[in-house]
C-alpha cells in the first residue's frame, strides 16, 4: 500500500471504512508531515490536537458502525476561514491574535462531516494577490523546482497559495479554497492540482472574511476531480445566515462522475488567444481539445467579445468592494490597535491601519476608494458594472452554441517569488483567464495537463453554465484520465 500521505480523499475514506488502517494513523501521518513541511510556510497556525481527537472520535464511530462522509480524513482549513478557537487572521497583522468565537458555515461543514483539522493555510493577505507574496506570515514557497539546476524558490500562486502548496507536497490530502478572480484555480495549476470553484452562491460566505462580497466563493482543492467532487458536496448549501446563498439541492456529484461527453459541445473562446501566449500554453490548450474530442465531444469556436474589459473592470469591482468591507478594521472592535499618545478617534484609526495592513491591501483599498467616490463613481464603479452585465451576456450567448468552455487556466507557469513583485499591473494579469467566469459567477475547474520544458505544471480550465457543476467536473475528469498526471515535485524540504 501506498504511504498514507500519498492517498487522496477518497481513498483515505474507503481504507478506513475497509480497516486497512485507523484514523489515528491517518492522522498521525499528516501530522507529521505538517510538521516536516516547516520550510515551505504552508501554515500560520497547525492544530495536531484538533485532528487527533477528530480522528479518535472516527474510529469510535466506526466501531459503533456509524461514520459519516468525512470520517478519518484530515484537511487544511484557508485562513480567510474563521474557526471557533483558533486563530483565524486572513494572514494579516491587523487581525493577529484575533480567536473567533464562531465556526465558519462551510469549515463547520466540514467538520459535521467528520474532517479533522490540521491547521490553518498561509494565503495572500484579505486574498488579495496571485503569488502568496503579500502574507504577513511570510511567502509560501512552492513544493516544485525547475529542472535547469536552479534554486530559485517558485510561487504557488495565490491567494489560495498555502493551500496549494500543501496538497502538491502532499502534506494535507485536500482543503478548503476561495476565488474572487481565480485564487482557487491559478494556483492549482500552478502546483499540478485540481481546485474547483462552484457558481456563486453554491457556498456560504458566512464566517469568510470578506474580500469582495459579489465574487467570493469557497470551493475544494485536491490532487483529483473526484476528491474535488466529494469535499464540494460536503460544504455546498443553502444556509440562512448568507443572503447570497442560492436555496438550491446539492446534487451527489460525485455519484454522478462521468468522463463520457457525447452529445456534448466544448467552445473555444477566440478572445481567449491573448498576445505573446506562450507556446506551451497554446499546444496544451489544442491538446486539451484533442482529449476532449477523443472523450466524445464536438469541439465549437465561440466568441466573448468583452473579454478584452474583464480585468479592468474586475479591479474596479474587486477594490470598490473590498474599500466598504475592509473599513471594519479600524482598531476599535476588535484586531491589532496602534493609538500613538495623545492620539485622537480619527489619528488611532489611521494609525492603526497603516500599521496593520499590507502595501497591496492598501493600493486596493485606495483604489476602492477612488472609484467610489463623489464625481468618479458614474466614471469608473458603474462603467464597470455595465461591462459586468455584458459580460454576463457574452457566456449567455455562448451556451446557445455550446456546453463548457475550455481554456488555458493560467497565462505562464509558476514564476519565481519576487519575480512581479514590483509590477502590479503583470502580477494582476495572471487573471487573465480566470476573471471572466468569477465576474459571471459561473462554475469552473483547473485540471492539471502537463509539465512546460522547465518540468513546471501547466493547467487547463473548464467553464460551465451557472449551477452545472457536474457537468463541469464531468469535462474535468475527462481531461485528467488523458493526461495522466501523476507528476509530483520531488521532496526538497
Amino acid at each position: 500500500m501506498a504511504d498514507i500521505i500519498d492517498l487522496g480523499v477518497a481513498e483515505i475514506r474507503d481504507g478506513f471504512r475497509g480497516g486497512q488502517f485507523s484514523a489515528r494513523e491517518v492522522a498521525d501521518a499528516f501530522n507529521d508531515a505538517v510538521a516536516g513541511a516547516e520550510a515551505l510556510n504552508c501554515f500560520i497556525v497547525t492544530t495536531p490536537e484538533k485532528a487527533i481527537k477528530a480522528a479518535e472520535e472516527a474510529d469510535r464511530a466506526l466501531a459503533a458502525g456509524d461514520v459519516a462522509a468525512l470520517s478519518g480524513v484530515p484537511l487544511g482549513i484557508k485562513d480567510l476561514f474563521c474557526t471557533k478557537g483558533v486563530q483565524s487572521t486572513a494572514a494579516s497583522h491587523i487581525l493577529e491574535g484575533f480567536v473567533p468565537p464562531y465556526e465558519s458555515t462551510v469549515s463547520g461543514k466540514l467538520l459535521a462531516a467528520g474532517a479533522g483539522m490540521l491547521g490553518k493555510l498561509n494565503m495572500d493577505q484579505f486574498a488579495m494577490g496571485s503569488s502568496n507574496e503579500t502574507s504577513y506570515f511570510g511567502n509560501v514557497i512552492s513544493p516544485w523546482k525547475r529542472n535547469d539546476g536552479g534554486n530559485a524558490p517558485l510561487s504557488p500562486g495565490g491567494s489560495s497559495g498555502g493551500t496549494s502548496a500543501a496538497i502538491a507536497a502532499h502534506i494535507v490530502p485536500a482543503a478548503t479554497g476561495t476565488d474572487t478572480g481565480g485564487s482557487i484555480r491559478q494556483p492549482a495549476a500552478f502546483t499540478g492540482i485540481v481546485g474547483v470553484k462552484p457558481t456563486y452562491g453554491r457556498c456560504s460566505r458566512f464566517g469568510i472574511v470578506a474580500f469582495a462580497s459579489s465574487l467570493d466563493q469557497a470551493g475544494p482543492m485536491a490532487r483529483s476531480v473526484k476528491d474535488c467532487a466529494i469535499l464540494l458536496e460536503a460544504m455546498a448549501g443553502y444556509d440562512l445566515h448568507d443572503a447570497t446563498s442560492l436555496d438550491e439541492p446539492v446534487p451527489n456529484w460525485e455519484a454522478g462522475l462521468s468522463s463520457d461527453l457525447k452529445g456534448k459541445k466544448i467552445g473555444i473562446p477566440k478572445e481567449y488567444r491573448v498576445d505573446d501566449m506562450p507556446e506551451e500554453i497554446d499546444a496544451l490548450w489544442k491538446q486539451g481539445e484533442e482529449w476532449l474530442r477523443d472523450a466524445g465531444a464536438e469541439i465549437v469556436e465561440v466568441s466573448l467579445p468583452h473579454t478584452k474589459y474583464a480585468l479592468p473592470a474586475y479591479y474596479i469591482i474587486a477594490p470598490a468592494e473590498a474599500s466598504a468591507n475592509l473599513a471594519r478594521y479600524d482598531g476599535v472592535r476588535y484586531g491589532q490597535r496602534e493609538l500613538p499618545e495623545g492620539a485622537n478617534l480619527q489619528e488611532m484609526y489611521a494609525a492603526t491601519r497603516a500599521a496593520g495592513f499590507g502595501d497591496e491591501v492598501k493600493r486596493r483599498i485606495m483604489i476602492g476608494t477612488y472609484v467610489l467616490s463623489a464625481g468618479f463613481y458614474d466614471a469608473y464603479y458603474t462603467q464597470a458594472a455595465k461591462v459586468r452585465t455584458l459580460i454576463v451576456r457574452d457566456f449567455d450567448a455562448a451556451w446557445e452554441s455550446c456546453d463548457y468552455l475550455l481554456t488555458p487556466t493560467a497565462p505562464s507557469a509558476a514564476f519565481g517569488l519576487g519575480d512581479l513583485s514590483d509590477d502590479p499591473i503583470a502580477m494582476y494579469l495572471n487573471d487573465v483567464f480566470t476573471v471572466p467566469s468569477s465576474l459571471a459567477g459561473l462554475p469552473a475547474i483547473a485540471v492539471p495537463g502537463g509539465l512546460n520544458g522547465q518540468g513546471l505544471p501547466l493547467g487547463l480550465q473548464v467553464i460551465g453554465k451557472a449551477l452545472d457543476e457536474q457537468g463541469v467536473m464531468n469535462a474535468g475528469l475527462a481531461l485528467e484520465e488523458r493526461a495522466g498526471f501523476t507528476h509530483r515535485a520531488e521532496k526538497w524540504w
